[in-house]
């Protein structure tokens, strides 16, 4: 009995000092950790699954997923790059075209289009006559749909190598031309010069549900107006893309650019906390007013900004070790969380926004997934690849790509969201590439 004890100490001695080894060579080789998440990228079984059902949703159409009937300019931004895998260039540049043959006079970009014979339900639509085939609408309460069909373009523009289409004729005005009319609408009819930024109605984080109505969805008397991250920092990203793809265009948009991203982190960067501000209201704010709406984070609106350059690696760092806590306080299952703590019930009129419901504090792969690019691109490779892992574990276990998930994560909403889809390929794509030795 003495000899199996001191065996059994023996063995339990040696296993501890393996361990110990193994995790002292790690941090004393980054090479060797290196060599290890290369294999692991290489061999997961998740990502080689989450690639194949990707495609096969890109190849399935352009609307936003299995429950909408439309081809949302928000979303066909996000995952525009996974049709460009397996769709024509033709088909994607038409759909481009739709929009601005869309285009509002002032330079405003609608939210979606729909075959005006399937048209239905309680949109305001919108028609135009260089393009009878559809209908459009335009969700008034964000301001990202002018910056989305930018950033798309952008996204079109370096997948393809189609950089004549810039010079397309649309209406008598080229596409190029018809990019800078829709950021001079953002300039002319949604500048709050007071704060030297774009406004909006208030909504959750990147949210397009204001907390007045019902539905939520069109500017109204009620409205409060707001100012927050997500808007600016897509508006950002769009004029990096623009000056890069119309070089002429710097001379007027580059010190709006520098203004703009100067105000930001002026005005919604909290240093003390670390932390983007919510909302900076213009004519007062829709909640009670013994609401802390301060002590919100905003994931979504945070990973947008550190796309379009507004935080340091370390406050990326600090960032991402706020979304984990949070992640953990609410029983999320990824950083694609919403928002945390939620607002209380009762706050939106809209039904599903309830406390850890739809943009209140569900959890959204298709920010999540952004979240990963961005860490992959300022160097967190082992941090990206631990928390990409909830994300493309539920598409197969779930065999499809939901558009958001309780905090339990149950799936929710479209079962084939290809804003989902195209962030994840894009995500795991960035993976391959790494570990090919392209990063």
């Amino acid at each position: 009995m003495k000899h199996s004890k001191k065996r059994t100490h023996k063995l339990l001695k040696f296993k501890i000092t393996g361990i110990l080894l193994l995790v002292f060579t790690f941090c004393a080789n980054p090479g060797a950790r290196k060599d290890h998440l290369i294999t692991q990228i290489q061999t997961n079984e998740y990502f080689a699954f989450v690639k194949k059902k990707a495609l096969d949703v890109a190849q399935s159409g352009f609307n936003a997923g299995d429950v909408y009937g439309e081809v949302w300019i928000r979303d066909y931004n996000t995952f525009i790059e996974l049709s460009a895998e397996v769709v024509m260039v033709e088909v994607l540049r038409e759909n481009l075209l739709v929009f601005f043959r869309m285009q509002g006079d002032d330079g405003n970009i609608i939210d979606g289009f729909i075959p005006i014979e399937i048209a239905r339900g309680d949109y305001d639509y919108i028609f135009s006559e260089l393009e009878p085939r559809y209908a459009g609408h335009k969700n008034t309460v964000e301001t990202d749909q002018e910056s989305s069909l930018v950033q798309a373009v952008f996204k079109y523009i370096k997948v393809t190598g189609d950089n004549a289409f810039l010079n397309d004729s649309v209406g008598g005005k080229t596409v190029g031309e018809r990019l800078e009319l829709a950021m001079s609408f953002l300039m002319n009819h949604r500048y709050n010069y007071d704060y030297g930024l774009l406004w909006g109605a208030t909504t959750a984080d990147w949210g397009d549900v204001q907390p007045e109505h019902e539905w939520g969805v069109f500017l109204n008397d009620d409205t409060h107006y707001a100012i927050d991250i997500y808007d600016n920092a897509m508006f950002l990203i769009a004029l990096d893309n623009m000056m890069e793809m119309l070089p002429a265009t710097q001379n007027t948009w580059h010190s709006i650019y520098e203004q703009v991203a100067q105000n930001s982190r002026r005005h919604l960067w909290d240093e003390t906390n670390q932390k983007f501000i919510p909302n900076i209201y213009i004519n007062g704010s829709p909640f009670p007013d013994d609401f802390n709406e301060s002590e919100i984070y905003y994931h979504g609106g945070t990973a947008v900004a550190i796309e379009a350059g507004l935080l340091s690696k370390s406050e990326i760092k600090i960032s991402l070790e706020k979304m984990v806590a949070n992640v953990e306080a609410s029983g999320a299952a990824s950083i694609g969380l919403t928002l945390y703590p939620p607002y209380p019930e009762g706050f939106f009129k809209n039904p599903m926004m309830y406390p850890y419901g739809y943009q209140n504090g569900g959890d959204w792969t298709w920010f999540g997934g952004r979240m990963i690019q961005q860490l992959i691109i300022h160097g967190f490779m082992e941090e990206a690849y631990e928390h990409i892992q909830p994300l493309v574990q539920r598409v197969k276990e779930n065999n499809g790509f939901f558009e958001w998930y309780t905090i339990h994560n149950e799936p929710k909403g479209s079962g084939t969201f290809r804003g989902s889809a195209g962030v994840l390929f894009k995500a795991i794509r960035m993976f391959d590439n790494y570990a090919h030795g392209n990063y």
